[in-house]
C-alpha cells in the first residue's frame, strides 16, 4: 500500500490506537476473510498443526534409534524453550491480530525488508512442513493393513518400497485437504474442531492404555541404551529432533485471527494452551510407549516406532482402532498446516510482496478463502514428495529441513523483540475487546525474550548441523547430510534474487496509509 505522499519507506509503524476495535482497518487492510472462529476453533487451529498423534508417531521411532530411552528428557527441554517463544508469541499476538504473523510481526518490529525475509522464510518451510506430514501416513496405514502398502512389501518409510508409498499416499492426502482449503470457511473450521477433538480424545486413550501395560518403571529414561554411541550429551541433542518437529506451528492460532472473534483476547490464550496441552499429551505419549513397548532391545522400536507399540502391547484389535485415530490426526494436521500456509502467502501477496500477487491475495466473497494460495501450496508439496520416490533418506532431509526453516523464522521475531525492548520502544499497553489489559510479559519480558531468543538459535544450529550419522548413514549421499543448509541457502538466495530483481524494475516497499485516510485496497 502506498502512503498519500507516495514516499517510499521500509518501515512500518504501529496504528495511532494499537487497542482501536476497529480491528484491520488500524492497520490499513479490509476485512474480506470471513470472521467466524470462536475460541475452540483458534486452539485447534495450533493445536491441529502440532498434532501430537500425528508427530510423535512419525519421529518416536528416530528419536528412539539414535538416543535410546534417554531421548524421553529432550522432549521438557523443548517444551520449556517453546513455551518461552509462545509467550513472546502470545504478546504480538494481542498486538498484531493479523494473518501472516510471523511476517506481520517481524516486519512491525524490524522492517519490511527483514520481515519480508522472515515471512518467506516461514512460508516456504510451512509448504515443507506439509509435504513432511503427509508422509506420516507410511508410518500408520501399512500397520493398520497389509493392503495399504501398494508398492512393494517394506512398509519402512526409510525403505525404497516404504518411500514411495509414503510419497504416493502424500499426494491423495494433499489433493484432499487442497479441496477442502477451497471450499468455505466454516467447512474448513468445523473439520480442524472434529478431529482435533477425536485427536485428544484419541491420545487420552492411548496414554491410558499405555501406562495401564507398563513393563518397566520410569527410571529406565535414564539409560541411553546401545544407540546412543555419542554419549549422553549426543542422545539428547539428536534426540530432540522428535520433541523440535512435534511443538511447531502453535503460532497459527496467530495466522487465524483474521478469521477470530475478538482475536486480540483469543488468540494470545489459544497460543499458550495448545501448545502447553500439546506437549503434556505428547510427552506422556511417549513415556507410555517407552514403558509399554514389548521390549526396548530387539529394534523394533527403534523402526517401526509407536506403530509396534500399541498393535503389541494393546493387541491388534484395539492397536489398530487406535491408528485410525491417528490417520484422523495426520489428516486434520495436514489441513491446518497447509491453511496456515495459505493465509502467509495471501497476506504477503496482500502487500503487493510476492509473485502474481494480484492472484494469491483475491479472496473468493462467498467462501471467504483465498483459492489460490491453497492450490500453490497444494502442488509444491506434491512436488516435494517426488523426492521421496527417489530416495528414502528424504524422509529425514524433508522432517529436518522444515523444522529448521520455522525456527529460524521464529528467531526472525523473537530477535527483532528483543531489541525494541532493549531501547524501551516494545510496543506495550492497550486493551482487548472486552476492555481488558492485553497480555503482557510485564517485567520479564527481556529475560523471558532474551531466553526464547537464545533457545531459537541453539537449536537451529543443532537441528541443521550436517551429521553424517544421521542424515547420510549409508555413504554416498553428501547431499542429503548437507539438504537443510543447502535448502536454506536457495531459499533465501531465490528470495534475495527477487527482490533486487523487483527493486531494479521500481518497486519499493512502502509503508501502510494511516488510519485517518485509508485507501481502498488494490487488488
Amino acid at each position: 500500500m502506498a502512503s498519500p505522499s507516495g514516499t517510499p519507506s521500509d518501515v512500518r509503524p504501529d496504528p495511532p490506537e494499537p487497542s482501536d476495535d476497529r480491528g484491520l482497518a488500524a492497520f490499513g487492510y479490509r476485512q474480506e476473510l470471513h470472521r467466524s472462529l470462536g475460541e475452540y476453533a483458534s486452539f485447534a487451529a495450533g493445536f491441529s498443526f502440532i498434532s501430537v498423534l500425528t508427530t510423535v508417531f512419525q519421529f518416536f521411532a528416530f528419536g528412539y534409534a539414535f538416543g535410546g530411552p534417554v531421548f524421553f528428557w529432550a522432549w521438557p527441554a523443548v517444551l520449556i524453550g517453546q513455551l518461552l517463544v509462545a509467550a513472546c508469541f502470545a504478546e504480538l499476538a494481542a498486538r498484531y491480530p493479523i494473518s501472516g504473523a510471523i511476517y506481520q510481526w517481524s516486519s512491525r518490529l524490524s522492517n519490511l525488508t527483514f520481515g519480508w525475509f522472515a515471512g518467506w522464510i516461514m512460508v516456504i518451510g510451512q509448504i515443507v512442513v506439509v509435504a513432511a506430514a503427509a508422509l506420516a501416513l507410511q508410518v500408520v496405514l501399512p500397520a493398520i493393513w497389509s493392503g495399504f502398502q501398494l508398492i512393494g512389501d517394506d512398509p519402512a518409510p526409510t525403505s525404497a518400497s516404504g518411500a514411495a508409498n509414503a510419497a504416493l499416499f502424500g499426494v491423495l492426502l494433499l489433493a484432499l485437504t487442497t479441496f477442502v482449503n477451497v471450499l468455505d470457511n466454516r467447512v474448513l473450521s468445523l473439520v480442524n474442531r472434529v478431529g482435533v477433538t477425536a485427536e485428544i480424545i484419541g491420545a487420552v486413550l492411548i496414554i491410558v492404555l499405555l501406562f495401564t501395560h507398563s513393563e518397566r518403571s520410569p527410571g529406565i529414561t535414564f539409560e541411553t541404551g546401545t544407540a546412543a554411541e555419542s554419549g549422553l550429551v549426543g542422545a539428547l541433542l539428536v534426540g530432540s529432533f522428535t520433541a523440535a518437529y512435534v511443538m511447531i506451528g502453535f503460532d497459527s492460532a496467530g495466522e487465524m485471527s483474521e478469521e477470530t472473534r475478538q482475536p486480540r483476547r483469543t488468540a494470545p490464550r489459544t497460543i499458550l494452551t495448545a501448545l502447553g496441552a500439546a506437549g503434556l499429551l505428547g510427552g506422556l505419549i511417549i513415556l507410555g510407549g517407552l514403558l509399554a513397548a514389548p521390549s526396548l532391545t530387539d529394534g523394533r522400536l527403534g523402526v517401526e516406532g509407536m506403530s509396534y507399540v500399541l498393535t503389541s502391547s494393546l493387541g491388534d484389535g484395539v492397536g489398530r482402532a487406535l491408528l485410525v485415530d491417528v490417520v484422523v490426526a495426520i489428516t486434520v494436521a495436514t489441513l491446518a498446516i497447509q491453511t496456515s500456509a495459505c493465509r502467509m502467502l495471501f497476506s504477503m501477496a496482500r502487500d503487493g510482496q510476492l509473485p502474481f500477487a494480484g492472484h494469491l491475495a483475491k479472496v473468493n466473497p462467498r467462501t471467504g478463502m483465498p483459492v489460490a494460495p491453497a492450490l500453490v501450496v497444494g502442488v509444491l508439496a506434491a512436488a516435494l514428495l517426488l523426492l521421496n520416490f527417489g530416495s528414502p533418506e528424504a524422509f529425514l532431509a524433508i522432517g529436518t529441513t522444515c523444522i529448521v526453516m520455522l525456527y529460524l523464522a521464529y528467531a526472525m521475531v523473537t530477535g527483532p523483540m528483543l531489541l525494541r525492548r532493549l531501547r524501551g520502544d516494545h510496543p506495550a499497553g492497550g486493551t482487548d475487546e472486552q476492555g481488558r489489559p492485553l497480555f503482557s510479559l510485564g517485567r520479564w519480558g527481556i529475560p523471558v525474550n532474551a531466553l526464547a531468543l537464545l533457545y531459537g538459535l541453539f537449536m537451529t544450529v543443532n537441528l541443521a548441523w550436517p551429521r553424517a550419522a544421521v542424515y547420510d548413514p549409508a555413504g554416498g549421499h553428501w547431499y542429503f547430510q548437507w539438504f537443510t543448509v543447502l535448502f536454506l541457502l536457495v531459499t533465501v538466495g531465490v528470495g534475495f534474487m527477487w527482490r533486487l530483481l523487483r527493486a531494479q524494475s521500481g518497486h519499493s516497499a512502502q509503508k501502510p496509509a494511516p488510519e485517518e485516510s485509508l485507501p481502498e485496497p488494490t487488488r
